[in-house]
């Protein structure tokens, strides 16, 4: 296994579309996933796309520390992978959050994302997954399956005035 490079904010494979991934079972897809979850816990994040390691495919690990769970509907999970998901909500709620990026290192910004979404797609061993996420894992899906679609998250933002230093949101106790 190996930590790979983060793109940055402004790479071109952050900004397509990814591919589908044809057969999530191959050899080259089930390294690509290993070295994913090595560079994601080098990381300390919660979320990883594969275009953030420069590779346009269309699969996501995600997980929810214990920290961040909301209780029986957003339980605490380990990393999980997501092989060609679909994502789409479950009604019109939407909740501002606060959120950062691996790609866009040091900011912070308030982003609106549905409360619940419903996804689909496959493991790693080729197994349909399907449900409705809600609370954080709702919020880090999103913010994944924006990078497949070629999004970043100020690209979301509905209020510029709301992203910010990370350094200087926590000097003056802005909680995000």
């Amino acid at each position: 296994m190996a930590v790979l490079k983060i793109a940055r904010m402004g790479h071109p494979v952050l900004l397509k579309k990814a591919e589908e991934v044809a057969d999530g079972t191959a050899p080259d897809i089930q390294r690509l996933i290993d070295d994913m979850i090595e560079t994601l816990a080098d990381a300390g994040g919660v979320g990883l796309a594969a275009p953030q390691v420069h590779v346009s495919k269309r699969l996501f690990l995600y997980s929810v520390p214990e920290s961040r769970s909301e209780g029986v509907d957003d339980p605490a999970l380990d990393v999980q992978v997501i092989i060609n998901p679909e994502l789409e909500p479950v009604d019109e709620e939407m909740i501002p959050r606060f959120e950062g990026c691996l790609s866009i290192p040091g900011w912070r910004g308030e982003v609106p994302r549905y409360k619940r979404v419903r996804y689909a797609g496959y493991d790693r061993t080729g197994n349909r997954v399907e449900g409705v996420a809600s609370g954080f894992r709702a919020h880090v899906m999103q913010h994944e399956m924006d990078h497949l679609n070629g999004i970043l998250y100020p690209m979301r933002m509905t209020d510029l005035g709301k992203l910010g230093f990370e350094a200087e949101m926590a000097r003056y106790g802005v909680r995000a």
